[in-house]
């Protein structure tokens, strides 16, 4: 089997990791947002409760989902990814 540029190119391994960890990110909030707003919000109407003027199924859902995901991927950015050349010449020098 033939080995091309890309299968020797370490970058590709970050990328690809980086990549999983988004595709994760996004799957997390995906699931927070639907376990909030579909667990809390499938009640009736009359026994909502409410945070800050919101139903509590939209204020979890959203705002807090919005800033946990906002916290999650700064951290994650900041601590799980690396920064990577994009030129050719960095690699060999």
């Amino acid at each position: 089997m033939k080995k091309t540029k890309e299968s020797e190119d370490w970058r590709f391994k970050i990328a690809n990791r980086e990549a999983l960890i988004g595709v994760g990110l996004a799957l997390f909030n995906f699931v927070w947002w639907f376990g909030f707003a579909y667990g809390l919000g499938s009640r009736p109407v009359e026994e909502y409760t409410y945070v800050f003027g919101l139903p509590s199924w939209f204020f979890y859902s959203c705002v807090v989902g919005f800033v946990t995901t906002v916290i999650l991927v700064i951290l994650v950015v900041r601590f799980f990814f690396k920064e990577v050349p994009f030129t050719e010449e960095e690699d060999e020098q």
